[in-house]
């Protein structure tokens, strides 16, 4: 008897801790559909193929309409952003992105605007510092200088 106790014991031991030491397959919720909100927060930064400058969130063309319908769906299967930019970038090249990449020639777009400003406010410094003095006139140098100031000291 003592024996068949031990052997239930053990195999409800086994049925229940068992379990636990198989690998579980993780099971997955049904997922949710993204939002127009994370749709637009990532057709935002692409450009649509066939209109000039006009970002995909705002192009109601039906290309455009395909492309937000197709980043749902990467979305919904789970893709990152940076994932969902870089398919667009490899079926369609850099010219899709909002901002151009970060590397190669493209960094001088990022580069040029704060050498401008600083070159600028050198120059702007250095102007005040050093002010250029206009050169006095001799009377003899332009007469018509001359004239105009002997008759602004004859009206006086």
């Amino acid at each position: 008897m003592k024996q068949y106790k031990r052997l239930q014991i053990f195999l409800l031991f086994l049925f229940v801790c068992l379990p636990l030491f198989l690998p579980a397959e993780p099971t997955r919720a049904q997922a949710e559909t993204p939002s127009d909100d994370d749709v637009n927060r990532i057709a935002r930064q692409l450009y649509c193929p066939v209109c000039e400058n006009v970002p995909l969130d705002e192009c109601t063309t039906d290309v455009c309409q395909q492309w937000r319908d197709l980043i749902r769906q990467q979305l919904s299967e789970g893709w990152t952003e940076e994932e969902i930019l870089a398919y667009f970038v490899a079926q369609y090249g850099d010219k899709v992105l909002g901002e151009p990449p970060r590397r190669g020639l493209n960094w001088l777009l990022y580069l040029k605007p704060p050498i401008v400003i600083l070159i600028g406010l050198i120059l702007l410094f250095t102007r005040f510092k050093h002010p250029r003095t206009n050169p006095v006139h001799d009377d003899q140098s332009d007469p018509y200088l001359s004239q105009v100031e002997r008759d602004l000291k004859d009206r006086k």
